[in-house]
């Protein structure tokens, strides 16, 4: 199957600064590919040379096959919806959404007849004559979508349309989103910095960093097998210690922290002699009143609990250990631990099959 995006070799450099890197990947028909990074690390470029707004110093970028080096921004099958809308408050809402069928010389009822129906499938019906300022945030979001769709691209880029909204609207939009592109089964190609949006939409996530992709995935893959130390620190939240490796033996690695501790995690290619870092989630350590309850885990600690962060289901303890760091561990919603408070001492373990490893100055770790 064709890809309905492909970009090859991807290279763009202003000055002396490489901007991206040496990038590629392919978006399969219909589904929703994100690109996640911080601040500075290229996604935008990517997006803008995608759009054809920037040419790339080499490679190559390809819509249903075809390359569109050559072809301008207004005439490339993409369309795209900025951080901050550009809807036109002059117009109304059906004005805006038809805005781009007029320029194409489309007539009056074939317009009118075509907004509807794109009014219809964000869930907006007969509100064409409204203005601009008369919607919500959400709404808005719709009627950017909607003014894109109309046109029929073959992908839709979206740089980071969520960053203007307050929190709770910024969740439901999330939803919103993946339904509108599951409705209108249209390539829709997302940069963000969050990675709770990534997760919760995309089909396929690409993590950038410093002008390169780290990792390619699902957002289980990146969560729960991550390739790179930067992966595994940016993606979700986690416990991160370094040290040396003193044994490894069948997949198996038995490290010792630069504080001192002794830790057990599943790692490759590591020897003992390497310097590594470990990395454990918060939700899989475990709670227990006494050491006994631990038996079995490969890990296991007595801390001081210094905080309890509530945030429902997400609730965190903050843990410090003896050897003075501290770890972020995932509150049961068993109601075992309800009384806990500051200053009582508890018991935490986790399997080595939970823990990832790697080697200090690997891929990523930038």
């Amino acid at each position: 199957m064709t890809p309905d995006l492909e970009c090859v070799d991807l290279v763009k450099r202003f000055g002396d600064t490489t901007a991206v890197d040496n990038v590629s990947f392919s978006v399969p028909p219909g589904s929703f590919f994100s690109i996640l990074g911080p601040s500075g690390c290229g996604k935008t470029t990517i997006m803008r040379m995608i759009a054809g707004f920037l040419d790339p110093t080499t490679g190559d970028i390809r819509i249903k096959g075809g390359s569109v080096l050559d072809t301008p921004p207004n005439k490339r099958p993409v369309n795209m919806v900025f951080q901050h809308l550009a809807l036109f408050p002059m117009m109304t809402i059906a004005e805006n959404i038809g805005y781009g069928l007029r320029r194409r010389g489309m007539s009056k009822p074939e317009i009118a007849r075509k907004v509807d129906e794109a009014l219809e499938r964000i869930g907006l019906p007969g509100i064409g004559a409204r203005k601009v300022d008369e919607l919500s945030g959400g709404q808005k979001q719709r009627v950017a979508i909607a003014r894109c769709m109309v046109l029929e691209p073959d992908v839709l880029l979206l740089d980071e349309p969520l960053g203007a909204l307050d929190l709770k609207l910024r969740e439901h939009m999330k939803v919103e989103l993946k339904a509108l592109q599951a409705a209108f089964d249209t390539t829709f190609v997302y940069i963000t910095h969050d990675q709770s949006e990534a997760l919760v939409m995309s089909d396929q996530i690409a993590v950038m960093n410093a002008g390169r992709f780290e990792q390619v995935g699902t957002g289980q893959d990146l969560y729960y097998r991550p390739e790179t130390p930067f992966v595994a620190g940016f993606i979700g939240d986690t416990n991160r210690w370094s040290g040396r490796i003193e044994k490894a033996e069948g997949g198996t690695l038995q490290l010792r922290t630069e504080s001192g501790l002794a830790m057990r995690a599943s790692g490759a290619g590591l020897a003992p002699g390497d310097m590594a870092e470990i990395f454990v989630r918060p939700e899989a350590i475990r709670l227990a009143a006494t050491a006994e309850g631990l038996a079995g885990f490969d890990n296991h600690l007595s801390g001081t609990v210094t905080s309890i962060l509530f945030n429902g289901a997400a609730s965190r303890l903050l843990v410090q250990d003896a050897a003075g760091e501290t770890l972020e561990v995932t509150l049961p919603q068993s109601g075992e631990f309800d009384r806990l408070k500051r200053g009582d001492m508890v018991h935490i373990g986790w399997g080595a099959g939970q823990a990832t490893c790697f080697a200090t100055g690997a891929a990523g770790a930038r």
